[in-house]
């Protein structure tokens, strides 16, 4: 799960190199935490307008934690 949120945060930033996903929680655990840390400069583009990508990228990830049976929560990082 965790390369599937940093390949579809990498393609919309400018920045790829710097993005990074942390993940909280383990196999055992029903509910799993991602972070996403990407540069300043593509926070905008991370969030999107009103919000859209980031609950995109929470709408299709939470999706595929279901079909594992688990709940995934993703947060960006704020620095």
């Amino acid at each position: 799960m965790k390369d599937l949120i940093e390949e579809i945060v990498k393609t919309l930033v400018d920045n790829p190199d710097a993005v990074v996903v942390r993940e909280s929680g383990d196999d055992l655990e029903e509910t799993v935490a991602y972070e996403i840390k990407v540069e300043e400069s593509d926070k905008g583009k991370l969030i999107g307008k009103n919000g859209k990508n980031i609950n995109a990228i929470r709408l299709l990830i939470r999706a595929a934690a279901a079909k594992a049976g688990k709940n995934a929560i993703i947060n960006p990082v704020r620095d």
